[in-house]
């Protein structure tokens, strides 16, 4: 959407509140697909609703790439919203389920890995069809976007079940099956099982193929509410808060403003010329997926707290510096610096690479270990709703705070913003 929007503004005709309000909105529409991913994927299972997922972002895509007006391209987005909500719940703890415990955070941070693979895919498409008429340029570039969901559909089959999902409906044969191919040996294969009976509260005596989970731990939907929200234990509110506070500075810090707004930013810089604001705009997303790939073999060996917090540093420093060189430029619009133009690249590539070496991937693995069994996808999905909704707001008010307080005010807020997070980390 980055680098269609500039296509979408000329072609449509539109203001820049609908254009902020197009980009954004998008994350509140996940909202829906969050919360009805953990409902559905209770019911159905960690699989179908992957599936599920898949078949919503294709038609999503198809929408966006078809539209004629500014209306369907909203319905389009709506429908994507809610595709994104469910992606956002469904793999990371789908992911988490299945991986031992050796490699498991190696392994959740795959969902992070390739949502920032997709975003350079992303950028490359706005690159490579930048030069097709202005009415179709940007409906390819969304249109795309349906051509990976659909191989998400199809390939997720050759996927097995979430053994925890399988032991939460009383599966233990078919459960033991998963385990033994996914495990190390047969021994972990037995152990991981029996952790899992006991976060299920099925006694470690009762075996069989199929078993009946014992009422009190599979008391419905309302307990999991009351559990979890209404009325939590000490321990309970703090796993709480420490996901929802995670969430909330993730995105709270500005990194969606970042990577939806890169060729403003770099306009703003000096930049001019929409082949060269794509251009540089790729290289946002080459360092992002590059770090985050740094980033899976660090969160096994260096752990998850370290990482956060020099992530976290990094990115306080890194906007900092980029609202420095902005406001440079904001006071000298007739003149183009070389050397400041130069920093507020360096920056920007700077602040995306602390990001992703750290808070960007940590922020889905480690929700997925701190909830308890029971409570975990509603856990995640409440998480993913505050990610979702504080993303919205920065998304969709990053134009607009621009224009009230420039462009380099807006990242002097965002630096403050993540140095209150940096402080919230180390707390909690």
């Amino acid at each position: 959407m980055s680098g269609a929007a500039i296509y979408i503004k000329k072609d449509l005709k539109i203001t820049d509140v609908q254009l902020e309000i197009l980009i954004g909105i998008i994350s509140l529409y996940s909202l829906i697909g969050s919360f009805a991913g953990a409902r559905t994927s209770d019911r159905i299972g960690r699989r179908l609703t992957v599936v599920f997922a898949a078949v919503i972002f294709f038609v999503g895509a198809l929408l966006m790439g078809f539209s004629v007006n500014y209306g369907m391209l909203m319905v389009g987005r709506f429908v994507a919203g809610v595709g994104v909500g469910y992606g956002g719940m469904i793999a990371p703890v789908y992911t988490a389920e299945i991986s031992p415990a050796a490699s498991r955070g190696f392994l959740t941070s795959f969902p992070e890995v390739f949502i920032n693979l997709g975003i350079l895919l992303g950028y490359l498409s706005n690159y490579a069809f930048a030069g097709l008429p202005l009415h179709l340029g940007w409906r390819v570039m969304l249109g795309i976007g349906a051509a990976p969901s659909a191989l998400l559909a199809l390939l997720v089959f050759c996927m097995p079940e979430s053994p925890r999902w399988l032991v939460m409906k009383g599966r233990l044969a078919d459960a033991r099956a998963v385990l033994e191919k996914t495990s190390a040996s047969p021994e972990e294969a037995a152990e991981r099982l029996a952790d899992i009976k006991v976060a299920a509260g099925i006694p470690k005596d009762l075996d069989g193929d199929v078993v009946t989970v014992p009422k009190e731990r599979n008391s419905g939907e309302m307990q999991v509410w009351k559990d979890l929200i209404l009325s939590p234990t000490p321990a309970i509110r703090r796993i709480l808060l420490s996901a929802v506070g995670l969430h909330f500075f993730q995105q709270a810090s500005g990194c969606d403003s970042v990577v939806l707004y890169s060729p403003s930013v770099f306009r703003s810089a000096g930049i001019t010329g929409d082949n060269k604001l794509l251009g540089v705009t790729c290289a946002v997303g080459v360092t992002k997926t590059l770090f985050i790939l740094v980033a899976t073999f660090l969160l096994d060996r260096v752990g998850r707290r370290p990482l956060l917090l020099t992530s976290t540093g990094g990115m306080v420093i890194s906007l900092i510096s980029l609202g420095t060189a902005l406001t440079v430029v904001g006071h000298h619009p007739d003149a183009k610096i070389p050397s400041v133009v130069a920093l507020c690249i360096a920056s920007t590539l700077a602040f995306v690479a602390f990001f992703s070496i750290g808070l960007g991937p940590i922020t889905g693995v480690y929700n997925s270990e701190i909830f308890p069994l029971q409570l975990r996808a509603l856990g995640f999905a409440v998480g993913v709703a505050c990610n979702r909704v504080t993303s919205a707001v920065i998304s969709m008010t990053f134009l607009s705070l621009s224009k009230a307080i420039t462009i380099g005010g807006s990242f002097f807020l965002y630096s403050g913003i993540a140095a209150v997070g940096l402080g919230w980390y180390f707390r909690m």
